[in-house]
């Protein structure tokens, strides 16, 4: 496997090492042989090669099967043409179609809801998204001082990608798949999503398929999450979604997620890059050392590779125990430990199992 290395911004230098290490140490129990690459990007990018995307980065990633991508400060990037926001290229570039963000309670931690285990499949380089819905120009514009139009695509193309990813997870999960819309409105746009998503419930008939209004899902997910297995959506409604559900289980410290396409997939937490508590040891890794442990699900699978879907499943189980113990967690989850500390005792929990 040639898996590439991109720390990001502020934390991100500090979640992505931990990840890396853990991931170094699942796949070593494995007999999993990794090649790593450090692939610069972001902020610091900006300042040593003057890009945040330098030149020759796309090909780099190319010739790899799957890459970490830490949180990017885009906020913070000086207003220039070579301070670009680097994740939306990529995941359009390398059709990263599939943004799949599990959602998980665990009883040894304060959660608004016990029982949690759901998991969100957003489509990821369509809808309103302005940065990644046309070829050229931009999906959002002024013509007149005072209005202003946003352009939303849906293509069938794209919502029968990430139908068909979705009812594939929900095969080998629970077998069950809800898909959230609004075509009682949306007429054309979340019709023609659903029209697909129906259409492939047909070759499914081993998932039960049932759908939901975004409105009422959205109630429905605060009041009994539990009742959901594996959920369906489109960019926007996924993007607001996968927050709110994070919530749910503790916050986006929690929130892993992995962008996956038909040849690459990056491993990405969807929280922030956090420059409030950059440098101070305290950031919780668990988001990107589970995004990790979805990138190596996702090469097992796609490689048909045992050792990775073993290192993969190592980490879930050594996570898992840490948790139950409270070992070294980091403040947010409650604890006193430090980023490295909360890595350490995941190694750790690895020769346990």
């Amino acid at each position: 496997m040639k898996i590439g290395i991109l720390n990001g911004d502020d934390i991100g230098h500090e979640i992505v090492p931990e990840a890396v290490r853990v991931m170094q140490a699942a796949a070593a129990r494995t007999g999993l042989a990794i090649e790593w690459q450090d692939i610069p990007i972001g902020r610091a990018a900006l300042d040593s090669l003057g890009s945040t995307l330098p030149d020759g980065t796309i090909e780099r990633l190319d010739a790899l099967d799957g890459w970490l991508l830490g949180p990017i400060g885009h906020m913070a990037y000086p207003k220039i043409p070579e301070a670009i926001n680097p994740h939306p290229l990529l995941r359009k570039h390398f059709d990263l179609f599939a943004n799949i963000r599990p959602v998980k309670s665990h009883a040894a931690l304060p959660c608004l809801h016990q029982g949690v285990d759901l998991v969100i499949v957003r489509e990821n380089n369509e809808g309103f998204q302005p940065d990644r819905n046309v070829v050229a120009g931009s999906g959002e514009f002024r013509p007149t001082p005072d209005v202003t139009i946003s352009v939303r695509v849906i293509t069938r193309n794209g919502s029968s990608k990430v139908a068909r990813a979705a009812f594939e997870l929900a095969r080998a999960r629970r077998r069950h798949l809800t898909a959230v819309h609004k075509d009682t409105v949306f007429k054309l746009g979340c019709g023609m999503f659903a029209e697909e998503c129906r259409r492939l419930a047909a070759e499914y008939p081993d998932v039960t398929y049932d759908e939901a209004i975004v409105d009422t899902f959205a109630m429905r997910l605060v009041m009994t999450p539990q009742r959901y297995d594996v959920v369906v959506t489109t960019n926007m409604f996924g993007d607001i979604l996968t927050d709110e559900a994070a919530g749910l289980v503790g916050g986006l410290g929690m929130a892993a997620g992995l962008c996956a396409g038909p040849r690459h997939a990056m491993a990405q937490a969807t929280h922030g890059s956090a420059p409030d508590i950059a440098g101070r040891g305290i950031a919780n890794p668990y988001a990107m050392i589970m995004s990790g442990q979805m990138l190596l699900d996702w090469l097992g699978r796609r490689h048909a590779e045992p050792a990775a879907t073993a290192a993969a499943h190592l980490i879930e189980q050594a996570v898992a125990n840490v948790i139950e113990g409270r070992r070294a967690l980091t403040p947010d989850l409650g604890g006193q430990g430090t980023t490295a500390g909360m890595g350490s005792a995941i190694i750790e929990a690895m020769t346990e199992s």
